[in-house]
């Protein structure tokens, strides 16, 4: 119970974080603002985030861990374009359900440097992550094999990709539709590993 109200007090803290960021620019805003907007005390803020950047990072972990574990639930027989699509799939699916609230936080992270960084990496550990589980998957050496880590740096090549197409269209891109098409482009490289 403690630990659902623990989650339950992250979500509304990142959910009105995000959205004000958002709205008005992460320089301006103030952790001040932050509490008032979720409703809590400040200490309860810093008892989940250091700062104000650390609220977008959790949200950058939290979807690399999501893309993580979508690679690790597909069926082992599948094809790994169809596998990686599919992973990569759930945190873009997400923002597209979501695009009134989803779109001003990628455009927010896309477009402030310090954001940026991080997210740049957070990207290289969800990199580490695909590629050790591609490895895990396909019975492979990372340390002797490149393929685990082209693959996953494919991968989220596409899904970059797709968020800023999607993001400079401010939402009018079809993320589904982009993100076939990407996975269309390197889908042949993708399934070149059975070849080899």
């Amino acid at each position: 119970m403690a630990q659902r109200k623990r989650q339950l007090v992250s979500n509304e803290l990142t959910e009105a974080a995000l959205q004000l960021l958002a709205l008005k620019g992460f320089d301006v805003v103030t952790v001040d603002e932050i509490v008032t907007a979720a409703g809590v005390s400040k200490r309860t803020f810093f008892r989940y985030f250091a700062s104000k950047e650390d609220v977008v990072v959790q949200f950058l972990a939290d979807m690399g861990t999501g893309i993580r574990a979508e690679l690790a639930a597909r069926p082992i027989e599948e094809r790994p374009s169809v596998a990686l699509r599919h992973a990569v799939w759930v945190p873009i699916a997400a923002c597209g359900d979501h695009s009134d609230r989803a779109l001003p936080v990628v455009q927010l992270i896309l477009r402030t440097p310090a954001l940026l960084a991080r997210f740049l990496e957070r990207r290289a550990q969800w990199c580490d992550d695909l590629t050790a589980e591609l490895a895990r998957r396909l019975g492979l050496d990372p340390g002797t094999d490149l393929y685990p880590q082209l693959a996953a740096g494919m991968a989220l090549a596409a899904f970059d990709a797709v968020l800023q197409w999607w993001s400079g269209s401010d939402g009018a891109e079809d993320p589904a539709e982009l993100t076939d098409r990407a996975f269309a482009l390197i889908a042949p490289a993708l399934d070149a590993v059975g070849r080899r």
